[in-house]
């Protein structure tokens, strides 16, 4: 399971030779507007342990090619799982219909950089398989032991090496080589004839070290049981428009999936999204900053450069409630006269890129959090959340609760089971009444889906009011 060196992989390695690629490439994209040959091998694995026992364990090595070829707003794109000089050459021809009558000046190439945000080593390779399965069963029976109610326990280890070379018609190549590993953890409690499910997620892009140390795992393992004999005490939530308070980190998934997607460039450019022409104005209450960063360093989302090439940046969206940006891959900043933030990503070679978040979060205000629950006088705190739904047009969402407490006269009460917010993006952004100082970002456990693609993507934000939030319930 050795990973072979990136500077050899692509073509020493496949006996391609790079000149004669880097032809075949320019002949490809000559007269278009923009285009890349995107080079993937990928290493991965993964583990999953229930009921005692190793279920199933998976290898997998991947690697292939995409060739894209950007004709004004049009796209060709071509893709193979054979790295080779006849694969390349048959997708090159097959990519140059979309540029039949066009001729167009090659957009200029992504800016340089010596930034790299993660470690190159392959987290495969730093541990062995006994160690990796000893490390679920320790899982298991700790979770076991603490208390007397636990029925099931459930985990899952995974770990990805992705090493990428992106080439352009004018010569450059960029490289980058992005580990990435999840570590999850579910308890099922039970009392009589009731069960209940707690779960816990950490992951990044690093090694498995920090996720094999006792006092990691444990606290995983404490948490999803903690959430688990909550909700067995849980009852059914009420329904109604009510004040909401928003827990810090994770629950910032709300933020991603009704605000974040209307931000995307190509929603923006077509005039489908909520936001669409909306630069400049004030969409949010004030106070409020939205920033999409991918160089925080080891972060899920992050990334050195995105799946084009581009350095991946800080994007400031919202700035204290004025709209101030959109996420651009290259070809919606052209098309748009804005410049690339770096959010152009793909799932893998098989797939163009889109305009994607990275880490997408609310930056802090200066409210403590316990004078954010004392202003809650009736109302609804909501610390996690699973599942939902966003419509872009319109920005109407359908989010569950997987754990929430009634809080009366700012005193947080009984658990609730059941509870979905029912809103729409553009009004709860109005309906934020306080920010805390309490800004915290997720454990590292997101998936984005969009256009038929996941991508890893970081959520976050501070403790938050929403006045005035529709809550569906199950109380009689």
């Amino acid at each position: 399971m050795t990973a072979p060196d990136i500077t050899d992989l692509f073509f020493s390695q496949t006996g391609m030779d790079r000149t004669r690629v880097q032809s075949t490439v320019e002949d490809a994209l000559k007269g278009c507007d923009d285009g890349e040959l995107f080079l993937e091998y990928c290493q991965s694995e993964s583990f999953v342990f229930d009921d005692g026992r190793l279920k199933s364990a998976s290898f997998d090595t991947s690697q292939g090619f995409g060739l894209r070829a950007v004709a004004d707003e049009a796209t060709g794109y071509a893709h193979a799982s054979e790295l080779s000089e006849a694969a390349i050459k048959r997708a090159a021809s097959s990519v140059q219909a979309i540029k039949a009558g066009h001729s167009g000046a090659f957009a200029p190439g992504p800016a340089k950089t010596n930034t790299h945000l993660y470690t190159d080593d392959n987290p495969l390779n730093a541990v062995d398989f006994e160690t990796k399965v000893q490390l679920m069963k320790d899982i298991d029976a700790y979770a076991r032991a603490q208390d007397a109610n636990v029925r099931q326990v459930s985990c899952s280890l995974s770990g990805e090496w992705q090493a990428v070379e992106i080439l352009r018609p004018d010569g450059a190549a960029v490289r980058d080589i992005r580990p990435l590993v999840r570590l999850n953890v579910s308890v099922v409690v039970g009392d009589g004839d009731r069960q209940e499910q707690g779960s816990d997620g950490a992951g990044g892009r690093t090694g498995y070290a920090a996720y094999l140390d006792p006092a990691h795992w444990q606290t995983q393992v404490d948490e999803a049981l903690r959430q688990a004999l909550v909700n067995l005490d849980a009852v059914p939530a009420p329904a109604g428009e009510m004040s909401v308070v928003l827990g810090p980190g994770w629950p910032g998934i709300l933020l991603h999936e009704a605000i974040g997607h209307g931000l995307e460039g190509d929603f923006n450019r077509k005039k489908t999204s909520a936001f669409a022409g909306l630069l400049g104005t004030q969409i949010a209450a004030k106070g409020i900053t939205v920033v999409d960063d991918g160089t925080i360093a080891a972060r899920r989302g992050s990334l050195s450069v995105d799946d084009e090439g581009t350095p991946t940046s800080a994007t400031t969206l919202i700035e204290d409630g004025i709209l101030v940006g959109y996420l651009q891959d290259r070809m919606n900043a052209r098309l748009m006269g804005m410049n690339p933030t770096g959010n152009g990503r793909r799932e893998s070679y098989e797939c163009p890129p889109l305009p994607r978040m990275t880490n997408t979060f609310m930056k802090a205000g200066e409210t403590p959090p316990e004078e954010i629950l004392a202003a809650c006088k009736n109302g609804l705190y909501a610390a996690s959340f699973g599942g939902g739904q966003v419509d872009i047009t319109n920005g109407k969402f359908v989010f569950s609760c997987t754990e929430a407490y009634l809080v009366k006269d700012g005193i947080i009460g009984a658990p609730v089971k059941g509870a979905t917010l029912i809103g729409n993006g553009p009004d709860v952004l109005t309906k934020v009444s306080m920010v805390g100082n309490d800004l915290k970002l997720d454990p590292g456990i997101g998936t984005c889906g969009k256009g038929g693609q996941g991508v890893p993507v970081g959520v976050g934000q501070p403790t938050l009011m929403i006045r005035g939030l529709t809550v569906g319930g199950t109380a009689a």
